[in-house]
């Protein structure tokens, strides 16, 4: 009877340490694959930024031969196979590019731009004016309607005020009134027309978009182009067609808006665009294995596209701070500038500035995104524009 004790005794011991073992192995394994998660995350992302600085410097000869950047089909889209660049064994990396200043500035646009738009969209008449009122009730000061009175945010729970400057990011469309009904579902989710706006206007600040990577809906709401002007855009940007005979020496990119009317003649409002690249996003993608990293870089070359920043206004006390196209930092915030006084500041600033004109890069860099900071739309949705 003793021993029988003794030997149940050992096996709930034994049972017990079993369990033990088992539950801290599973929590060791665990803890080992966050920490070798981490370690490749680390390894993949110092290639993505090496492919990042590869394909800046050959941007940069491209855009001093060209006398700047037109379309990839200059040849600067495979820029690590142009500079027989690889990555470290077993990696793999993918450059893409997309011509956000093909995109409208929604800085530079008037309840005209945005009508004739959301028109183009199929958007009746009457709607499209009002959704352009309520966008630039909400980024513009003293802005009046033409349809209406504007939204009074003042009875929203929780109260507030509209910014009265340009937006900042994309996500503030849930914030205004009827826009939010046109540009979300339901649940509360982006829909195929919140996509479509990402596409079609730009967050930065430059004069005109790029026309050789505007779309259809920019070409047709900001330049008037009819449907057989912009297949012959297209077509000439491709090569294909009658066009392509327009095209010197094979050349698939305007050099200037003066092209263009060799293309689709007098019809249109070609001087709504420039040429050259403003702001061009740089996707670099790193795969090992089953393992992903992604960056995302907007940058401008010099005299290229700048960050919008503002101070909201204060609709209490009628005060608003200054819009001014700034240009960018590394980590992508808008961030308001402050004003000092103070003299170490002040000789910072300069050290900084002196250092910077030292060090001669030739882009500044917008915005920078990482893996799940990066816009990423649903399967359906029109991808955003590619050079």
């Amino acid at each position: 009877m003793k021993r029988g004790s003794i030997l149940v005794i050992v096996l709930v011991t034994l049972l017990f340490a079993a369990t033990a073992l088992v539950a801290f192995l599973d929590k060791a394994g665990t803890d080992l694959l966050v920490v070798s998660r981490a370690a490749t995350a680390d390894r993949l992302r110092a290639d993505g930024y090496s492919a990042l600085e590869v394909t800046l410097a050959v941007l940069e000869d491209f855009r001093r031969v060209g006398g700047g950047l037109h379309s990839a089909a200059e040849g600067w889209g495979d820029p690590l196979g142009w500079a027989s660049w690889e990555p470290a064994d077993g990696t793999q990396v993918e450059v893409s590019f997309q011509d956000e200043s093909a995109k409208i500035p929604l800085i530079h646009v008037d309840p005209a731009i945005l009508s004739n738009l959301f028109q183009y969209w199929q958007m009746p008449q009457s709607d499209a004016q009002h959704l352009s009122d309520v966008l630039l009730a909400w980024m513009q000061q003293n802005y009046l309607p033409s349809s209406g009175i504007p939204p009074d945010y003042a009875q929203s729970t929780p109260a507030f005020d509209p910014p009265m400057r340009p937006m900042r990011s994309y996500s503030e469309l849930a914030a205004i009134d009827y826009a939010r009904e046109v540009f979300f579902d339901k649940a509360g989710h982006p829909n195929e027309l919140w996509w479509r706006f990402v596409n079609d206007f730009s967050l930065f600040n430059y004069p005109k978009p790029d026309i050789n990577g505007a779309n259809a809906d920019v070409l047709a709401g900001l330049g008037q182009f009819g449907d057989n002007e912009r297949q012959h855009i297209t077509d000439y940007l491709s090569g294909k067609g009658t066009s392509r005979a327009a095209s010197p020496l094979g050349q698939q990119w305007f050099s200037s808006t003066g092209d263009v009317a060799g293309v689709v003649g007098t019809q249109g409002n070609a001087q709504a665009f420039s040429s050259t690249i403003a702001a061009l996003r740089i996707v670099i993608t790193v795969r090992d294995g089953s393992s992903r990293y992604t960056v995302s870089a907007v940058v401008a070359p010099q005299g290229g596209a700048t960050t919008v920043q503002t101070t909201a206004t204060d609709v209490k006390k009628g005060a608003a701070g200054g819009s001014s196209g700034q240009t960018g930092s590394s980590n992508g915030l808008n961030q308001t500038p402050t004003q000092t006084s103070s003299t170490a500041t002040n000789a910072q600033t300069a050290a900084a500035s002196t250092a910077t004109a030292n060090l001669q890069y030739p882009f500044t860099v917008l915005e920078i995104r990482e893996n799940d900071e990066i816009l990423s739309p649903p399967d359906s949705p029109p991808s955003p524009p590619k050079t």
